[in-house]
């Protein structure tokens, strides 16, 4: 009996959250997002690593942007990265917008994310910067709805919200498909509900915007050095300093290829062990984000309970619908949804145990605080 009232009390939390997401969204869609009144100029940092798959199309929408002026910083570890003859034929085809490719060289740290976005801060020209990763691809009018939103005085850290866009390569893909979902309707419910509930404290995902002044006044990118997730203590830091923090309302690309299962669970246990250790109590938290795989062991441990599938089933698809549909814009696969609900939950169980990750072929250990170093050997 005690299992069973315990497991109930779970999804019943679990389906209260799916209406507070359902709120939550529709909270977020009814804010219009502001008019531009002047175009000040942008400086847009592009780390990049390799040659990621459609990397000149993706980094080609940048150059493309409908804004006045702006600038693209790009920064590679060594010259001969395979980057680079994509970055110079784009700076040939563009030849009207200021470009500058960077060579950094091996970082002193862990981050090496972060080392290459603090020397294209220090060898940028503008206040206003937009940071992104070199999977991301977006519409010419990035920059107008930042710039727009960035004339809010308080605001000095934003998140793009961001539609993940699997690969289509064959049976390789499934795995990135499944992701793509839990992408699309679990990870942006998470920061909508956190959002309406206490106010953007956090800053995620593959493409931010911030004020200079505001990255100096926490220390720059030399207190994130260390961090795994220096996304989420960047927004979290800037938020302790007083600066305003919020969710943009431009939605960008993030295409995530395609990959088998072993590299695509590597990826994945990197993600959840990083997020156990930047938010330990958010993360025990996700449980109730579960609805489905607790509205199975109900049923499980007691089968004459099995009428709560239905209801959660029912709930699950309403806020699923809602925030990849609505917010994002995206369709949504109904086949695909239950199981990747149930890898989430098996990922998430995961996450709670061992402490080392593998981040382009390297391996890190992660300390309890949320920073990590690499590994010898």
């Amino acid at each position: 009996m005690i299992p069973t009232v315990i497991l109930l009390a779970l999804l019943a939390g679990s389906l209260v959250y799916s209406g507070l997401t359902v709120i939550a969204a529709l909270r977020y869609l009814s804010v219009p997002p502001p008019e531009l009144r002047s175009a000040e100029p942008v400086s847009i940092l592009k780390p990049l690593s390799g040659l990621d798959a459609d990397l000149e199309s993706n980094l080609r929408t940048f150059f493309e942007q409908d804004y006045p002026s702006f600038e693209i910083l790009f920064a590679v570890r060594e010259a001969d990265d395979p980057a680079v003859p994509v970055v110079e034929k784009l700076q040939q085809e563009y030849p009207a917008v200021q470009s500058r490719l960077l060579i950094t060289g091996e970082p002193p740290y862990p981050n090496a994310k972060v080392f290459s976005l603090g020397r294209m801060l220090s060898a940028s020209a503008h206040d206003l910067v937009v940071m992104s990763d070199s999977d991301i691809r977006v519409t010419p009018t990035l920059l107008r709805t930042i710039a727009a939103e960035f004339q809010d005085p308080k605001l000095g850290v934003a998140t793009c919200p961001y539609r993940a866009v699997a690969g289509h390569f064959g049976s390789t893909s499934f795995w990135s498909k499944i992701e793509a979902i839990g992408m699309n309707t679990d990870f942006l419910a998470g920061i909508l509900v956190a959002r309406m509930l206490e106010g953007m404290r956090f800053a995620v995902g593959p493409t931010i915007a911030a004020r200079r002044h505001a990255l100096e006044s926490i220390g720059g990118f030399d207190r994130l050095k260390d961090y795994l997730a220096e996304d989420f203590v960047m927004g979290k830091f800037a938020a302790e300093a007083g600066h305003g923090v919020s969710l943009s309302s431009y939605v960008i690309e993030h295409h995530i290829g395609s990959s088998d299962f072993r590299h695509n669970a590597a990826h994945r246990l990197r993600w959840t062990r990083s997020t156990r250790r930047s938010r330990p109590a958010g993360y025990m938290g996700q449980l109730f984000t579960m609805p489905v795989p607790l509205a199975l062991l109900v049923t499980a441990w007691n089968p004459s309970w099995w009428p709560v599938l239905p209801v959660t089933l029912a709930l699950r698809g309403m806020a699923a619908w809602t925030v990849a549909e609505l917010v994002l814009r995206t369709r949504l696969n109904w086949l695909l949804l239950p199981l990747e609900d149930l890898a989430g939950f098996c990922f998430w169980i995961a996450g709670f145990f061992g402490n080392t990750i593998t981040w382009r072929g390297r391996r890190y250990r992660l300390e309890s605080d949320g920073r990590f170093r690499l590994l010898a050997g």
